[in-house]
């Protein structure tokens, strides 16, 4: 196993299972564009090794992410091309991974926290769960496909509701809309989701691959281009005036405390 090359990103390896953890405590597991590279090499890792069946993403016991670090979102932002942002680089990592990943999920889940759970195939949550999609409050758009996979998941009423309003939902709002699989006590999601990973892990792999990919057809092309439609927007609506001011006075705020 290659290391990561982000320590806020740790990689492990339980039996069959590629654990790939958000560790950042002081920043409550806030993204930078490196952690987002360290994300995708991990992705890639696990997805080219033969030993590996199954991928589990987790953060901290209570706190998943809270989204971009609005430092390194900004630098990530004004990248030239979609394509060089390493945020890009981990969402096309996301989508082209064969193998089962699994999410456990507690404390906060921001942005892409949440966004990145509609590529995950099974979502273990803790009922201490708050997740939120704030995009329209920063003045940006959605990103990492999620314009695409939510209203098919649950309906454009529902999706419209979480994404244009863009306030905090429960985990258990959350199950209700199908967005996560399961709940669990805040002191047993982490355990039953490493015990999943290991029962799926021990089936057979390529009919658990073929079968995601039976799940996902169609995915293939439609995600890619609208990841990259959402980037463009995305890159537009950052840097226009309210984008900005609302980032200057987030950043100004956290100077004064």
């Amino acid at each position: 196993m290659i290391d990561s090359q982000d320590l806020n990103i740790r990689y492990s390896i339980d039996g069959k299972v590629f654990v790939i953890q958000i560790h950042r405590p002081e920043k409550k597991n806030a993204l930078l564009p490196s952690m987002y590279r360290a994300l995708g090499d991990g992705l890639k890792q696990a997805d080219a090794d033969t030993s590996v069946n199954v991928i589990l993403i987790k953060g901290l016991e209570d706190c998943f992410t809270s989204g971009n670090d609005v430092s390194g979102f900004v630098s990530d932002s004004e990248s030239t091309t979609t394509s060089e942002r390493p945020s890009a680089y981990f969402m096309r990592a996301l989508v082209a991974t064969r193998k089962p990943i699994i999410a456990a999920v507690s404390g906060l889940a921001i942005g892409i926290g949440t966004t990145m759970l509609f590529h995950c195939d099974l979502i273990y949550a803790s009922d201490e769960c708050y997740l939120q999609m704030p995009f329209t409050k920063l003045g940006v758009s959605p990103e990492a496909g999620s314009s695409y996979l939510l209203p098919r998941q649950i309906g454009y009423q529902r999706a419209a509701e979480l994404i244009l309003l863009g306030d905090r939902f429960s985990s258990a709002k959350a199950l209700e809309y199908g967005i996560v699989t399961e709940l669990l006590p805040q002191d047993k999601f982490q355990d039953y989701a490493l015990e999943k990973s290991r029962e799926l892990a021990n089936l057979p792999p390529q009919a658990v691959q073929d079968s995601k990919q039976l799940l996902k057809q169609g995915l293939e092309k439609i995600l890619p281009e609208t990841i990259n439609l959402e980037l463009e927007v995305f890159g537009k609506l950052v840097q226009s005036p309210e984008s900005q001011a609302i980032v200057k006075a987030f950043l100004d705020r956290k100077k004064t405390h």
